[in-house]
This record gives C-alpha cells, structure tokens and sequence, in this order.
C-alpha cells in the first residue's frame, strides 16, 4: 500500500517536467510526512492542451457518497480490481491523474515479537519526483465541494517486497500521456502502466520511528537510521 509520503519541489518544478498550463497560486513548501486525508499536490489533464497542478484531498470521496469521512478509507485502490470497483470505476475510465512524489514510507515487520515495524523511505535512486498512478473524483452535497485522489497499487517488485506485498504503481515519463489522456477510456490500454517499478529504479532507506506520528513533519524523517537493520536486503 501506500500510506504515507512526501514531497519537496515547487510547482514550476512539475511545470517543466510535466507541462503543466496552470497551478495554484500559493507556492508549494517542503512536506515531509503527508498522510491519509490531508491536501497534496495532484497533476491532471481536463482536455487536451489543458494539463493543471491542484492541492487535492487525499482518499477519493465517490460522488456518490452520503459521507465525505468515506475518504479515509481510499485512500489506495488495487490495479487488479479498479476497473470494477463502484468506488473506482467511472473516475478510472475519465479521470486519472498522477501524485507526484519525492517519497513514499513503508513499514517492515521484524522478526523478533512485539517489536515495532521498521519505517523504510523509498525513493527513486536518481531522486527525481515519482509519478504515481492515481485517479481523482468531485464530490458535492449543501454547497460543500471536495476534489479528491486515490493512490494506485499493485504488487511489489524486488525490493519493495522485502517490506510489502503490494506498492504504488510509477508512471514513467514515456507513459505520462497515455495514462493522463481523458480521450482514452479502454482499460486495456493502461494494462502495461499498471505493473511494478522495474528493478534499480528504487533505493529503500531505514529511517526513524518519528515518522509514525503525522505531526512529526521536518527533514531528519527521511535521514538513514544510524543502525540499519541487520539481514534486510542480504546485509
């Protein structure tokens, strides 16, 4: 899954990479312990030509639903099932989008009882941004309005399985137009996007335990720990 991340440019940043045509006005600072339900920087393409950077609320909220709180609870949706999924379905066929990411978190069980997951920072070994796969949704109900994300995952390649049985899909930059293009609407054209990062793309760094507690929110939460557990990754 993935539950919680980070990210660390400015919008003119994505605006290079990404071509955006327009994004908030408010310059974007450095996050470095985003979690469910809170705002994140979201790419989408409304129609062609007109690709935009928005602050989007993470866990889609269908526009269905009685209760914006549903939110919190989809915050990632499965590639094997989204296409089926009421919560899912139409925002995958029409609305795709991508949460650029300088980072993401995830924890590994220990082997010794009781004792508490060790939080790993994944990132890419190059540290550009990672796009993840995502789909967007609007929600509204007596004049409130919520634009809102969900995470794509699928299962992990080699290194994320060392900690996890599943991992945000990565949208690489040849597939950016494909997957952020509201014209394509057949799921078998997506099926080469919804796959694991290739092996190498990633690096996972042992980091502190602060990084369980959301308000912990600074840059020592993506520093190595000094101690890396021992036998993870053959050490």
């Amino acid at each position: 899954m993935c539950g919680r991340f980070t990210y660390l440019y400015q919008w003119k940043q994505l605006q290079k990479l990404l071509l955006l045509t327009s994004w908030p006005d408010v310059e974007l600072s450095p996050h470095f312990n985003v979690a469910p339900t809170q705002a994140a920087p979201v790419v989408r393409q409304i129609a062609e030509g007109q690709r935009t950077g928005a602050m989007l609320h993470w866990g889609l909220i269908p526009s269905w639903a009685d209760d914006p709180a549903i939110g919190g609870r989809l915050i990632n949706a499965r590639a094997e099932t989204i296409a089926e999924k009421p919560a899912f379905r139409s925002a995958f066929t029409k609305r795709r989008c991508l949460a650029p990411v300088s980072g993401f978190y995830e924890w590994k069980k220990q082997e010794l009882p009781k004792a508490p997951k060790q939080p790993f920072y994944i990132a890419r070994a190059d540290r550009e941004p990672l796009m993840l796969a995502g789909v967007w949704e609007h929600w509204e109900r007596g004049g409130e309005a919520i634009d809102s994300f969900t995470i794509i995952t699928t299962t992990p390649n080699a290194i994320m399985a060392e900690l996890h049985d599943r991992m945000p899909v990565i949208v690489e930059s040849e597939d950016v137009d494909r997957w952020l293009d509201p014209e394509t609407t057949d799921a078998a054209a997506f099926t080469s996007i919804l796959r694991p990062a290739a092996d190498g793309v990633l690096e996972a760094i042992p980091v502190s335990t602060r990084v369980n507690t959301p308000k912990n929110d600074d840059p020592s939460l993506i520093l190595p720990e000094v101690e890396p557990p021992q036998g993870l990754f053959g050490q």
